[in-house]
């Protein structure tokens, strides 16, 4: 079983979305889609290679309320965990 630390006691279920190869602004614009059609304490986990979207990602996550968990870099990936609020 894969160890999800950022979970916690929250809702377990999370969502992916795969933003690799959408320039700005398509990354926050598809996260916030799909933020839209989960519950309050589930999160979504984004891969994106925009280079803009290590300022986007938070400034978004800031301004809509939700929780950037955590933010990390694979190669030239991204990788976001964002829970909504």
């Amino acid at each position: 079983m894969k160890h999800r630390p950022y979970v916690g006691s929250m809702s377990q279920t999370t969502t992916d979305l795969d933003a690799t190869g959408l320039l700005c602004p398509l990354p926050v614009l598809k996260a916030r889609k799909r933020l839209l059609s989960l519950k309050a304490g589930e999160t979504l986990t984004m891969r994106a290679d925009d280079p803009a979207a290590v300022v986007d990602v938070p400034h978004f996550c800031a301004e809509a309320g939700h929780e950037l968990v955590s933010s990390d870099i694979e190669g030239p990936v991204q990788v976001y965990v964002i829970r909504k609020t």
